[in-house]
């Protein structure tokens, strides 16, 4: 055999070889995973559980904050009303104690 046979049979052997390993180190990660977010008691799936609880009891939130945006612009509002008010008040007060 020439030595292009030689290289062509090498280089097959090295990716079975590459693939061989990758196979067993994702079948090592996958075997690692597990535990981790597999079952209902894992950490993983309490988080899971938890991030999902709080969406459930925040997902009222946006329709609550537009409601409270509008009310907090009608009492902002009012205040410059107040202040506009207060402020005539002061100079009122100001000119009749020039007198």
């Amino acid at each position: 055999m020439n030595l292009m046979v030689w290289l062509a049979i090498l280089s097959v052997g090295a990716v079975a070889a590459l693939f061989v390993a990758l196979a067993l180190f994702l079948t090592w990660i996958l075997r690692e995973l597990v535990p981790t977010g597999g079952s209902g008691v894992s950490f993983l799936a309490k988080i899971r559980l938890g991030l999902r609880a709080i969406e459930i009891e925040t997902g009222h939130l946006p329709v609550e904050v537009t409601k409270l945006n509008g009310g907090l612009a009608a009492i902002r509002d009012g205040l410059a009303a107040v202040d506009g008010n207060l402020g005539r008040l002061g100079a009122a007060v100001g000119r009749q104690e020039a007198r």
